[in-house]
């Protein structure tokens, strides 16, 4: 599975790259934190495919890793060629850069 780091994540907004950055945490753990990704919690996913473009970047996010890397095995088993999963999560996005950030 193709990882990313924050850093790398980073870099892609700054640039302005075109990307969905998945966000699969629960929803209330979307409304303490968020990167401006798009949500849709793990357990919805399956029934919710058809909002993501295959064709685009998929970067699958949560608070650690975990749940991310299922749903990159998700996609991956659906079609989606371009996906990574974000290292660390935002955990990791608030420790390394935006440290005002809350995390859950």
């Amino acid at each position: 599975m193709k990882e990313l780091t924050v850093q790398e994540l980073k870099q892609k907004k700054d640039n302005n790259e075109v990307f969905t950055l998945l966000d699969v945490r629960e929803e209330f753990e979307f409304h303490i934190s968020n990167i401006d990704g798009q949500l849709i919690p793990l357990d919805q996913l399956p029934d919710r495919l058809d909002e993501l473009d295959k064709d685009k970047e998929v970067i699958v996010m949560c608070r650690t890793g975990g749940r991310s890397a299922k749903a990159c095995e998700l996609l991956s088993e659906n079609g989606f060629e371009n996906v990574s999963n974000l290292k660390g999560g935002v955990n990791a996005w608030a420790k390394e850069i935006d440290t005002s950030l809350p995390v859950y």
